[in-house]
């Protein structure tokens, strides 16, 4: 076995929640590729070998994206664990061996469950873990404390954010979260996208924000807005309109656009043209104000480019997914002019992105400055 090592912060968190005295439960969510499974399995497998806990009990369920359905042991019988524990094998393969995975399993010190076959369980000793929440109905957590004895820890994985942008329906992952952040003795960790690890995944991440944009059904002024964009740039890769002069004239965010057009990423200029012209004449022709603005994988660049003041885009730190939310984290001292006079100006982001991405947002004071003008203001000061 080779020596399980936290790539990041959050990945520590994990691992130290598994045998710390204060929290009963842990919640883990976000993206895939931030490695919460990893984390959970080679911290559990760590204390168990120290003698803190005798078995691992995982609870996963058997999810076909394919076919947009559960499978569970009744149907598939022995192959239901085999897959399950191949699972097990191609995350954690890199640092333990088959043989002894396979050891600790014909061992019962890492058990299988199927989460719909609970009835009647009783976990001692154990680190219980519910991974793939995203895939489960939220009423399973219930009887899963049922089952939670002596000397146990409870812990949830799940990923709430590509539910939100594939699914657009009930997310199971964030309202388990939510479930979880009101318990006492509990922690909740958010991973982001600045968190993932695991090569591809980031990549992953930003083909199904673009797949959850290009779907998006267009409504009547939307389509206009796109049609006039493409008479004027036919070469350009629209990945979607959002309309917003109805929400900016409920807000009062006057200086926002009437229609932000998002490109596929590195075709920006094709749309906007050399100088703007392609844009400004798409502008004329419909009589709006039109932002254009390129799909990366920061949301924060599509939140700088609808917030009503101009200015703040310095001042935003950074944006991040946590649960099914996009959380703006921007400078003390400018956080009033973000949120607008009675928070007008965040309620506007929040339902413009509802419109656009399904996510919400909210705004959170900058813990420390981070921006690359602070710190540069910061090294004035130092001076």
């Amino acid at each position: 076995m080779v020596e399980y090592k936290p790539a990041n912060k959050k990945q520590e968190m994990v691992v130290n929640s598994l045998t710390s005295p204060d929290v009963d439960i842990v919640g883990v969510f976000g993206p895939s590729g931030t490695g919460k499974t990893l984390s959970v399995v080679m911290g559990s497998i760590k204390a168990i070998k120290e003698g803190k806990f005798k078995r691992l009990v995982v609870i996963r369920p058997l999810a076909s994206q394919l076919h947009s359905r559960l499978y569970n042991s009744a149907e598939l019988g022995q192959l239901y664990f085999s897959l399950v524990s191949d699972y097990l094998n191609d995350m954690a393969g890199i640092f333990i061996e088959r043989d002894e995975l396979d050891a600790l399993v014909r061992d019962q010190r890492i058990v299988f469950i199927d989460p719909s076959f609970l009835g009647g369980r009783s976990f001692d000793d154990s680190v219980v873990f519910v991974d793939d929440a995203q895939f489960i109905d939220p009423s399973i957590v219930p009887e899963v404390f049922l089952r939670v004895g002596r000397n146990s820890k409870l812990v949830v994985a799940g990923d709430p954010i590509i539910q939100a942008l594939t699914t657009g329906g009930r997310n199971s992952a964030a309202i388990i979260r939510s479930m979880l952040l009101g318990e006492e003795r509990s922690l909740v960790i958010d991973m982001g996208v600045d968190d993932i690890v695991r090569p591809g995944s980031r990549r992953a991440f930003k083909l199904a924000l673009e797949a959850r944009l290009r779907k998006r059904e267009l409504n009547e002024e939307e389509s206009k807005v796109k049609a006039a964009l493409l008479s004027h740039a036919p070469d350009a890769d629209i990945v979607t309109v959002v309309w917003l002069k109805d929400l900016k004239e409920k807000y009062g965010a006057k200086t926002s656009p009437d229609a932000l057009a998002i490109a596929k990423e590195n075709t920006l200029s094709r749309l906007i043209g050399k100088g703007g012209e392609r844009i400004n004449k798409a502008q004329e022709e419909v009589g709006l104000h039109i932002r254009a603005v390129e799909l990366t994988g920061d949301i924060g660049e599509v939140i700088k480019a609808i917030h009503p003041v101009s200015w703040i885009r310095k001042h935003i730190v950074k944006a991040e997914l946590v649960g099914a939310e996009v959380e703006v984290h921007v400078r003390r001292d400018e956080y009033g002019a973000f949120v607008g006079k009675g928070g007008s100006y965040i309620r506007f982001i929040d339902e413009a992105m509802k419109r656009m991405l399904g996510l919400g947002a909210r705004g959170r004071q900058a813990e420390e400055a981070t921006t690359p003008e602070d710190r540069k203001g910061k090294a004035r000061a130092r001076r």
